[in-house]
């Protein structure tokens, strides 16, 4: 039997017949993998709640010639706190949607399988509002993605001195000296841009170690929103189930 053992998350579940069911799962050494979990619809199923959205752990699967069956789960981590909170469990459903959007099978996903991990762990935490949660996850997925914006230096000639707006369509600061033609200009608060700039730089296990004041979690929301309008073309269901919800 060709089985091996992998570490990951549920990220979504779907029934294929009348007791199964079809599992997407990020993993650290397979990337994105759909498998089969047999039976798991029944209810004296070991696999009926292991294969739930959110859950971590190591998945036992055997590998098919086209597909993997799950044989057994070792789960580290529910992330029961979600399912008591539907406003946190919707962010969780959000940045479950977007990781499937953004990764890809057979690629290398340990960097954004941590800061799935890291990110759902933050929501957990009271003290980390969710919205600055998820601007920091967007942001974050975006550099993983070869997509962050330009927030040190002018990104057209690199002027690091001069005075900057922010430009969603340029893809980040633009100086004094080349912004001509922008015309969606942003002059951002100090504090939003170090905001960005600790974001895209710092390592996952620091990035929920901050709040910023309301004003800058407003800004830095609408540069999201636009930024997010021009580089990710989805919608997002569960984004727009949140929404009605705050």
């Amino acid at each position: 039997m060709n089985q091996i053992t992998v570490t990951g998350m549920v990220l979504s579940t779907a029934p294929i017949s009348e007791y199964d069911r079809r599992v997407v799962i990020l993993t650290k050494e397979q990337g994105k993998i759909s498998a089969f979990a047999k039976g798991a619809r029944r209810q004296n199923s070991p696999l009926v709640g292991a294969v739930n959205p959110f859950s971590f752990g190591e998945f036992t699967l055997y590998a098919g010639r086209n597909s993997y069956t799950i044989q057994s789960v070792r789960i580290q981590n529910y992330f029961a706190e979600l399912r008591e909170d539907i406003i946190g469990a919707y962010y969780g459903f959000y940045f479950l949607e977007f990781t499937i959007y953004f990764t890809k099978e057979a690629n290398d996903e340990r960097e954004m399988l941590k800061l799935l991990y890291q990110t759902l762990k933050a929501l957990t935490n009271t003290k980390i509002p969710n919205r600055l949660i998820r601007y920091i996850f967007e942001l974050k997925a975006l550099c993983f993605n070869g997509e962050g914006p330009q927030v040190f230096q002018c990104v057209c000639c690199g002027d690091k001195e001069r005075s900057a707006v922010f430009s969603p369509q340029k893809g980040g600061l633009v100086c004094s000296e080349c912004d001509r033609d922008v015309i969606d200009g942003i002059c951002l608060n100090n504090s939003t841009l170090y905001s960005m700039q600790y974001i895209e730089t710092s390592k996952i296990e620091h990035l929920y170690t901050f709040v910023v004041k309301e004003n800058v979690l407003d800004e830095l929301g609408r540069v999201m929103e636009r930024y997010r309008d021009i580089y990710i073309d989805k919608r997002f269901k569960s984004l727009e189930i949140l929404e009605t919800l705050l």
